[in-house]
């Protein structure tokens, strides 16, 4: 038995915590109805854990704190789904209260795990009773009821028996799990993580949680899902290199966009962002506009489990793109995407039963819709909301310039699982940056200064950064800027515009005179009031 918990004695715990979900892993998986009757909690919640393994065998500390923070870093660089982020804060607690510690007795463990609950309970938008959460502040809660001075194995003892007793009442707290006849699969994955803790503490064996009951088809979990909860359809997460002041909006924007939604830190301006949504397109956008986002899962639910056949006998995967012009519909229709012709203003953009009726005309089952135009964004989304509910799995990914629309095109991959195209696609398209030509229809006061009518302008993702008299000029300039930081493709796209085909030939004379290195490519678009359009890759 230890009367302080060690380096040694964590790395053990590690070891015994991955061991016990992974021989555990089936049985918690067909537990899992809540939030999502997916059936992955157990391999999540194994996945996570086998990365804090990871970090802490790669780890050269000496401390139990240095220790517990490799492990914390370790299972949010790794965290899956959302079990897997809650555990991850629940680890960071723990390492927060032992930092800078050689050894911890009980009560710093005590001050530990309620550091615990109260991280994992911050990790969650809109925290439900009757999960892991209310299972933490449970063992929590029987470990400071110990009184100030407790011994270790006291502590680890009375927290797990806590854990045990909150884990059997959490049918009483969250109707779902009631219905269904089982306990909180994540609060199961975190009774074992308690159990290992105090087998190792006290040297005696873990007996686990109590006997699960007997798993269910993959059947009754679509059953419990269709009888009601979840609206949204993909689970995305990401790591993102972002500023500490960058979350709000970005929190704002996926609250917007669904639930479940969890963003947690490792101090160092690394975050790992989990959210339930619909619009896969646009959580990855989210990401992109705060800092830069990587590791990008994307996963639908109803993969995970049986389903019945489709009603509509719709298959197959289809792209559908707005191309406001005639030589843009070409050059998509040349890829083998379905063209809506309109846009890119409001007053030219076609309507979302027009939308809506390509999408159905493509015959295939789930469809990724390019919308190619600021203005087209709620048209596409409209239209896509309308496709789901005739059983067309839609995702849109929010383009903004014809040129982003060709950069998703050029990945596609029909060989790919949609989820995996669809980020593909996001990825490829979100990154091109994108400028355009315009001509200024009045006067007005921009970002580069004072505009009149007939002035020639020249935007960058959308902000005016060049005024002129010229469209080659201007369009050099504008390209100038792109190139100057990174780039390997060009692609330049000339409008309807009277001397916009001219335009686009010295542009390309341009590049290969002053970056002979860069490829680049010319096309007529044919799209009206913009002579110009660029995008970098």
């Amino acid at each position: 038995m230890l009367a302080l918990l060690d380096a040694s004695a964590v790395r053990r715990w590690c070891s015994a915590v991955v061991d016990g979900l992974d021989a555990r892993r089936g049985e918690i998986d067909d537990l899992n109805v809540f939030p999502i009757p997916d059936g992955d909690t157990g391999t999540n919640l194994a996945l996570t854990l086998h990365s804090a393994a990871d970090a802490v065998a790669a780890d050269r500390s000496g401390t139990v704190g240095g220790v517990l923070a490799a492990m914390a870093k370790g299972a949010l660089l790794g965290a899956r789904g959302n079990s897997g982020v809650i555990v991850s804060q629940i680890l960071s607690g723990l390492a927060e209260a032992c930092h800078g510690a050689v050894e911890a007795d009980g009560r710093l463990l005590v001050k530990g795990l309620r550091m615990a609950s109260d991280a994992a309970y911050a990790a969650v938008a809109e925290p439900v009773e009757g999960t892991m959460l209310s299972v933490v502040r449970e063992s929590a809660q029987a470990a400071e009821e110990l009184g100030d001075a407790p011994e270790l194995a006291a502590v680890v003892s009375a927290a797990a028996s806590g854990a045990t007793t909150a884990l059997a009442d959490t049918p009483q707290q969250l109707a779902v799990l009631a219905e269904a006849g089982v306990v909180d699969a994540g609060g199961c994955g975190l009774v074992i993580l308690l159990d290992a803790l105090a087998a190792v503490i006290t040297g005696q064996g873990a007996p686990g949680p109590a006997q699960l009951p007997p798993a269910r088809s993959r059947q009754g979990l679509e059953t419990v899902r269709e009888s009601g909860s979840p609206e949204f359809g993909y689970e995305v997460q990401y790591l993102l290199h972002a500023p500490e002041s960058a979350l709000s909006s970005l929190k704002a924007v996926l609250a917007e966009l669904g639930d479940s939604l969890a963003v947690v830190g490792t101090g160092d301006g690394l975050f790992n962002v989990h959210v339930h949504v619909n619009d896969v397109g646009a959580a990855i956008e989210a990401g992109i506009e705060a800092g830069r986002p990587h590791r990008i899962t994307v996963v639908r639910f109803a993969d995970q489990v049986a389903t019945q056949p489709a009603r509509t006998g719709r298959s197959g995967t289809a792209l559908v793109a707005v191309a406001p012009g005639d030589g843009l519909a070409d050059l998509f229709r040349s890829e083998g995407v379905a063209v809506v012709e309109g846009g890119p203003s409001e007053s030219t953009a076609p309507s979302a039963d027009r939308v809506l009726a390509e999408i159905l005309q493509t015959g295939a089952g789930q469809v990724i819709l390019l919308p190619n135009a600021p203005a087209m964004r709620a048209v596409a989304e409209a239209a896509a909301a309308q496709a789901r509910e005739q059983d067309v799995n839609v995702a849109v990914i929010p383009t903004k310039s014809p040129v982003q629309g060709l950069a998703a095109v050029a990945v596609h991959d029909g060989t790919r699982r949609f989820e995996d195209n669809v980020i593909a696609l996001a990825e490829a398209a979100l990154t091109t940056r994108f400028a355009e030509v315009t001509i200024a229809a009045g006067d007005s006061i921009t970002y580069a200064g004072r505009c009149s009518a007939g002035d020639v302008l020249g935007l960058i993702d959308g902000e005016v950064v060049e005024i002129g008299s010229d469209v080659g000029e201007v369009g050099i300039s504008l390209v100038s800027r792109l190139v100057a930081a990174g780039g390997e493709l060009v692609t330049v796209l000339s409008g309807a515009d009277p001397g916009a085909e001219a335009a686009a030939d010295a542009l390309h004379s341009y590049l290969r005179s002053r970056h002979p290195l860069v490829e680049v490519g010319v096309f007529v678009g044919g799209q009206p009031g913009f002579p110009l359009l660029i995008g970098v890759e």
